[in-house]
Formats: C-alpha cells, structure tokens, sequence
C-alpha cells in the first residue's frame, strides 16, 4: 500500500530554506538547505537496509531479514522476490545489498551481499543471479570473506561497480578480530576488489606479494557501510563506524592502510582506549571523522538536478544521530556540515540520488518507510 492512499500518514513535510545545523567542527562558508519537502512514498517496509534502481524506473528494497521487493508506479508488489538465497540473519547480520551488472539491460544480472553460515561460522558472502523482474534464477556464489567468524557482526556488505567492469565489495572485521584489519592474509575488515565472475583482477596491489589474499584492494577498515565512485573527480569514497567515535569517511586508493584498529578517534565501548595513536605513518588519514559517533549508514554523491545547491556534496544517513549529515566539498575537502531531515526522528538507514534527481532515504524500524526528497518552488507573485 502507498502511503499517499491511506489518508492517515498523506503528509508533506514542509521546510522553509535556511533549515540548517551546521557542525561546529566545519563551519567554514554559511551553507543552508534549499526549501524542500518530504514526500512518502511506501511504508511497510520491515528494517529496510538498501535500495537499487533499476532502468524502468522502478526500484527493489532489500531487508536485513532477506526480503527483496519490488516498489513500481509508488506501490510494494504484492509478493517479494522469489529466489532469494538463505541468509544468516541474526543481529547485523542478513541481506546487504543489490546492485545491477553495468549491462544489466543486456544480461540481467544483479549481485546480492549477504551474511551466509551460523553462529559458530559465518562471513560476508556475494552471489550473482539473473532478475527476471519477479525472480532470480542461476544464483552463482562468487565471493565469500575468508576465515569464517563466529560473531554476527561487523559485516560490511556494500557492493560498487568501478568503470573499468571490477566489483568492490566492503567487508567488516568482525568486532572480535579487529586485529585481522591489518593483517593481508584474511578478508576481515577490508576492500576487496573482484571481476564480475568472482575472478581476481591481475592489477590488484597484493596479487604478487606472499601470503596476501589476492582480492584485498585496501585494508585497515573497521566496519565499512558505505562506498561510491566519483565519476567527475575518479574518487571512491567510503565511510565507516568507529567504535564510541571515530566514524569516517576516507577517499579510498589501492593498496593503502586506513589503519584501524592501529590508529582510530574512537575509544571502546567499556571506556577503554583502543589505541593511543590517531596518526601512524604509512597509515591514511580520513577525509573526514565524527566524534561521538553519527553511526554512518548509507551514501550518495549529490549529482541530480533537482537541487542545484547540493551538486557535488556527500549525503551521509546517521542512524544514532537520526538526520542526514550533507558535507559539503570544496575542491574535494570538506568546506562544511550540515545536519539534514532531523525533524522526521528517524534512523536512517539509506541515502540514495535517484536518476529523477530526487533524494531517496530509507528508514530504519520495524514499520519503515520509503520517503523522497523534493524541492519546493517559490510561490509566484
């Protein structure tokens, strides 16, 4: 059911321009919101994690608890995706993330990230299949992170087609392993960079060095959930959680040590410190960090047309701060912030710029909803 026919919850959202909060640590140049308002589009939606738009125009939420359904024309399909592999689904644990093959209007492919396995042993796992528009079909495993846990957290699980046709795929370490972020010869708490067949790019960083796993592209990352290209600049940006603080968000480069838990803003969540280092060299510094924590949950780089004044900024949704955080670049670095949408009381678990040029959020309860972000024109004289 769309929210627009249940005349309870038909409500617009309305915000004059100059809603703004900005923080206090990026102040630089005065930023505010464009007049804008929220429009909900479905409701329902049980711990939403991700959204995919497909070129109809159509879009597929996936749910943590492994549910991928079909929103068209502003209405839910009346049943779910068929075909979807089991997955472990248990605290962080579940389905991740959907995104298409760049031909998938040719060969109709689509990659699912999932939590695969059981309390004992479990781990980051891809598959690809062929959507027929209601079903997968052909499910094919093509990765799965190396060793297996027995934690049912720190996943990662986000998916980005770079435009040389490779798969990057972001992986967590795990909580209890956070040591393994810095070691090469384990998946935990890594950026892994695959073919489209599961097949290992022979221009990775570690392909020829001994006792590093071949897919790893960078490491030293905790908890990575969102990551995005670029197409203007060629970055891949990335965010992740700290422990109590330390989010990031770094702009990501083969090869390289991001540091965790070596170096980190963050300290754990008994109190204690996890590192007396927040530099290191041959470590990388973040682009940006909050401290306390936003807990950082999806991302898009604004590049749509409906909101001249985002063009180019970074969305970033805070589930414990619940509002979008907008950063704002200035010749890729951080001019400032601002605190975007807080008047919903969400956790927002996904931020997407969809080829409408609208913003898309999902939030992140029991009874989540699908809610697009709309600009509102002046009123003529």
């Amino acid at each position: 059911m769309t929210i627009r026919t249940h005349i309870g919850l038909v409500l617009t959202i309305l915000f004059a321009a100059g809603y703004s909060d900005l923080n206090a640590a990026a102040q630089e140049g005065a930023i505010t919101a464009p007049a804008y308002q929220i429009v909900p589009v479905v409701e329902g939606l049980d711990h939403p994690w991700s959204l995919t738009f497909l070129p109809d125009g159509s879009m597929l939420i996936v749910h943590l608890n492994g549910r991928i359904v079909l929103v068209k024309d502003g209405a839910l399909s009346p049943d779910p995706v068929a075909g979807v592999p089991p997955v472990f689904f248990r605290s962080q644990g579940g389905l991740f993330d959907a995104i298409l093959h760049p031909e998938f209007e040719t060969n109709r492919l689509i990659y699912l990230s999932y939590a695969h396995g059981d309390g004992d042993a479990n781990a980051t796992r891809v598959a690809r299949a062929r959507f027929d528009g209601a079903s997968l079909h052909d499910v094919e495993v093509i990765f799965e992170a190396t060793p297996l846990k027995d934690t049912p957290v720190h996943y990662g699980g986000r998916l980005l087609f770079l435009p040389d046709g490779t798969l990057l795929i972001t992986t967590g370490d795990g909580f209890d392993y956070r040591e393994k972020a810095q070691m090469l010869d384990n998946h935990l708490g890594k950026i892994v960079r695959i073919n489209d067949d599961g097949s290992v790019p022979a221009d990775n960083p570690f392909v020829d060095r001994d006792g590093a796993l071949p897919q790893i592209w960078s490491y030293g990352h905790r908890n990575v959930q969102g990551i995005l290209y670029d197409t203007q600049s060629g970055r891949v940006y990335a965010h992740e959680h700290g422990a109590q603080g330390g989010d990031e968000i770094n702009v990501i480069e083969p090869g390289k040590n991001y540091g965790w838990p070596v170096i980190t803003h963050g300290i754990d969540y008994s109190g204690a410190r996890v590192s007396p280092f927040v530099e290191y060299d041959g470590m990388e510094q973040p682009l940006l960090h909050w401290t306390p924590s936003i807990a950082p949950a999806g991302f898009t780089l604004y590049r749509g047309d409906k909101f001249p004044q985002w063009q180019g900024d970074l969305f970033v949704g805070a589930l414990a701060a619940q509002h979008v955080r907008r950063v704002h670049l200035v010749d890729g670095n951080v001019d400032a912030q601002e605190e975007l949408f807080g008047e919903l009381g969400q956790r927002i678990r996904e931020v997407r710029t969809g080829p409408d040029g609208y913003l898309y959020l999902l939030t992140d309860k029991e009874n989540g909803s699908l809610l697009r972000v709309e600009p509102v024109q002046p009123e003529q004289d």
